[in-house]
């Protein structure tokens, strides 16, 4: 039994790897998986996805054979395997109708979506290979498979991808060539390549242009946490000019006076309680001093772009808003009504507690480094809570709350890493 979770590790460690760009790394973990688990096609699978972005096309031949040997009914790996050889042949047509083929059997696996993108590509269909690299990118938390493939611009033209002069494992390749025909140019063949598309990757224009958004922002993983800390600065700034300009005056370390902070939408209980309830949501956005904003947003740019990379742009919004939204609402109950809240704290408790639910659901597929993470996620916790509590102004209510809906969002929101969800 623990062998076979060990395997596991050592699988989900090769995928992560190979799509943050680090085919070496990937290789061992896998290597270390065939030690432990030498009959598992799905090993050496990625035993030959990794070499194939180290340029070691003999191994990457040789693996695939073995996937083959150990899957011969056909299945994910079978297909994936096929199209990896019939990609180092340039058989790009072939290797993208069994790239569907693992797709169709398993459409959770960013690999083939990547490897998929490459295929387009290859045969000049870029918009396309762009919307199948973006769904790569969202599968595997914003893996972009740097160097996974043969570059496109120099295309190999014999055996396995490379040159015969180039050695592989210390073999000419050459020895092992076969000679490939170039690809046709054909108008025909143009077509038929374009009808060998499956329909669902062929959106409307109205889908294209959403799905156009999303591959741009797949393009900058921490898009939405400096968007976020830009709002709150160019806030700040701006009560900091208006304090000057209407002769409020700015404190010793920036500090805003209370009328600034009310016109700007801080949260007083009592206005609320009079049906300014949108001042629940304003005051995510307005903070006291600079050291209170500093503070703030240095904790979400640690914290709130490992969230944004773990569930996605939009899931993390969510949690962000929401939670922001629930700490005001608490606050709103449990405060005095003279109460001046303010800041954007609730939303990064909520943000930090969705962090907590991530390594706590997935510590399995995360393997030793998940036990570490969880215990240095608590230990932040016990110490942010330790200063909230001695501590006096700090609005602690707004804390609870938005660490509470931190966690129902993210059991509710996670994208949950499924150690086995490519399918032998």
């Amino acid at each position: 039994m623990e062998a076979q979770t060990d395997t596991q590790t050592y699988i989900e460690r090769g995928r992560q790897a190979l799509a943050q760009g680090q085919p070496r790394d990937a290789a061992i973990a896998y290597a270390h998986a065939a030690q432990q688990e030498p009959d598992n096609p799905l090993i050496h699978l990625g035993l030959a996805e990794a070499n194939l972005a180290l340029h070691s096309y003999g191994v990457v031949h040789m693996a695939c054979k073995k996937v083959q040997e150990l899957q011969p009914d056909g299945g994910y790996a079978s297909s994936l395997a096929q199209a990896l050889l019939d990609t180092l042949d340039r058989r790009y047509d072939r290797a993208a109708q069994n790239v569907d083929a693992a797709i169709a059997i398993d459409p959770t696996d960013p690999y083939a979506h990547a490897l998929r993108g490459y295929l387009l590509r290859a045969r000049g269909q870029d918009y396309d290979g762009g919307l199948a690299r973006a769904r790569a990118a969202r599968l595997s938390y914003g893996g972009r498979f740097e160097g996974a493939f043969p570059p496109i611009e120099q295309p190999p033209s014999l055996g396995y991808g490379v040159p015969p002069a180039l050695p592989v494992n210390g073999v000419q390749s050459g020895q092992d060539a076969v000679a490939v025909p170039p690809p046709g140019t054909g108008t025909n063949e143009g077509n038929a390549q374009r009808e060998a598309v499956p329909t669902w990757s062929r959106p409307n224009p109205m889908q294209r242009r959403m799905v156009r958004t999303r591959f741009a922002l797949s393009q900058r993983p921490r898009i939405v946490t400096f968007t976020i800390i830009a709002i709150n600065v160019i806030v700040y700034l701006v009560m900091i000019v208006v304090s000057l300009t209407s002769g409020a005056g700015v404190g010793s370390l920036g500090e805003i006076s209370t009328n600034v902070l009310v016109e700007f939408g801080a949260q007083v209980n009592q206005y609320v309680a009079q049906g300014q309830v949108w001042l629940i949501f304003t005051a995510m956005w307005v903070h006291f001093n600079i050291l209170h904003i500093g503070l703030n947003m240095l904790s979400l740019f640690f914290i709130g772009t490992i969230v944004e990379m773990f569930y996605g742009k939009w899931r993390y919004l969510t949690i962000y808003l929401l939670s922001g939204l629930v700490g005001g609402v608490v606050t709103y109950f449990a405060a005095p009504p003279n109460t001046l809240a303010a800041g954007a704290s609730g939303a990064i408790f909520g943000v930090f507690g969705a962090l907590g639910v991530f390594f706590l659901l997935n510590r399995r597929a995360l393997g030793p480094a998940g036990t570490g993470a969880i215990m240095n996620w608590l230990f932040w916790l016990v110490l942010n809570f330790a200063f909230d509590f001695s501590s006096p102004g700090i609005g602690i209510q707004d804390h609870i709350g938005g660490l509470a809906a931190g966690l129902v969002l993210g059991f509710i929101l996670l994208p949950r890493m499924r150690p086995g969800s490519r399918r032998v």
